[in-house]
């Protein structure tokens, strides 16, 4: 019972019990808070990792097409590799060299 005063006793009582009930759901309230606050940055938290799981899987996909690009490009790097040596190792070049040495065990 409050305090005899001027104001009427329930008057009193009621602004009393308000002020109870607020200070009484204020951890609740703040409770509230962290909660909505912990459940945004899960969120945040999934949608980054469903995006670099993205990026992850271009990026995949990207090696993988190159890995195959080069294995199906290989016939054609041997057959090039395969010219090329032919090209240098000509029988103009040998002709020449054996007529080299000859000119060499001439002199």
């Amino acid at each position: 019972m409050a305090i005899p005063t001027a104001v009427n006793d329930q008057i009193t009582d009621a602004v009393t019990q308000a002020n109870v009930k607020v200070l009484a759901e204020s951890p609740a309230m703040a409770m509230g808070a962290i909660y909505q606050t912990m459940a945004h940055s899960t969120g945040i938290l999934f949608e980054n990792a469903v995006s670099a799981q993205q990026q992850q899987n271009t990026l995949t996909q990207a090696s993988t097409n190159q890995g195959v690009m080069q294995i199906y490009s290989m016939g054609t790097m041997a057959d090039a590799a395969a010219t090329e040596k032919v090209g240098q190792g000509g029988i103009a070049d040998n002709l020449t060299s054996m007529l080299t040495v000859l000119q060499s065990f001439k002199g």
